[in-house]
């Protein structure tokens, strides 16, 4: 894939009002590039702002330093996973619902494919070789999406104390956003027309397919782990009656 200079998605950008407002989204798609291309140690500003073909004190005036240029990096071309939970976790919506919203919201970046290149070299740099960023896309991208992604299915599964399989559920919903994210060059070689831009919203339905069917195959599991107990319960209380 090109790791060339493309511009950001429509909804990413902001409006560019003015000189300044274009200026910030040139520097925005640059640092992007060359941070994800050469880590943030090894990019200084100087490099960033000759890429957006500006000076080194827009940096300055648009975000404050690199560390805080690099950061940005990171949540202002797709947002962040806490933006969706407001999304998903609506108490009105249905599971297949809920569900539909968390996969399109976390895969609606696949319709950017340059992009998401980018993005996911630099979450990789990141996991890697971990900089400042690194508590605070734990807790926004990690932990409070799938907090909140367990309360829904608790909600809806009768599940009334969050537990270690409601926990592995989760991570195995994630799991299936996360294979697209990380497998496009497999994907590509091996099915490439589910790689375009043009597959992501087949990709929802089908997922939300996939998930649903683990939540009912957890709903079994859970059933059929407590019919013993209550078999054992009724059987305990038929013999304490005929004592």
């Amino acid at each position: 894939m090109s790791s060339g200079t493309h511009p950001l998605p429509a909804a990413a950008q902001r409006t560019a009002r003015s000189d300044g407002e274009d200026t910030r989204a040139r520097l925005l798609q640059a640092a992007l590039q060359l941070f994800s291309e050469k880590g943030f140690a090894q990019t200084s500003v100087r490099a960033i702002a000759q890429a957006a073909s500006t000076n080194v004190a827009a940096i300055a005036y648009h975000f404050g330093d690199k560390a805080q240029l690099y950061t940005a990096t990171f949540y202002e071309p797709f947002g962040s996973g806490s933006d969706l939970i407001p999304v998903f976790a609506n108490p009105a919506l249905d599971l297949p619902g809920a569900l539909h919203h968390y996969f399109a919201g976390f895969l609606e970046p696949l319709k950017h494919d340059d992009l998401v290149t980018q993005s996911l070299r630099l979450h990789v740099r990141e996991l890697l070789d971990p900089t400042h960023v690194w508590p605070e896309l734990i807790e926004r991208e990690c932990r409070a999406p799938h907090m909140a992604l367990i309360q829904v299915l608790c909600r809806h599964m009768g599940v009334p104390v969050v537990d270690d399989d409601m926990h592995r559920l989760a991570f195995s919903l994630a799991g299936l956003v996360m294979q697209l994210w990380t497998q496009r060059d497999p994907l590509m070689a091996i099915a490439p027309q589910l790689a375009s831009a043009e597959a992501v919203d087949p990709w929802v339905e089908r997922l939300t397919g996939y998930a649903l069917s683990m939540v009912q195959g957890e709903i079994a599991r859970r059933q059929a782990t407590q019919r013993p107990e209550r078999r054992t319960l009724r059987t305990s209380h038929k013999k304490e009656s005929n004592a």
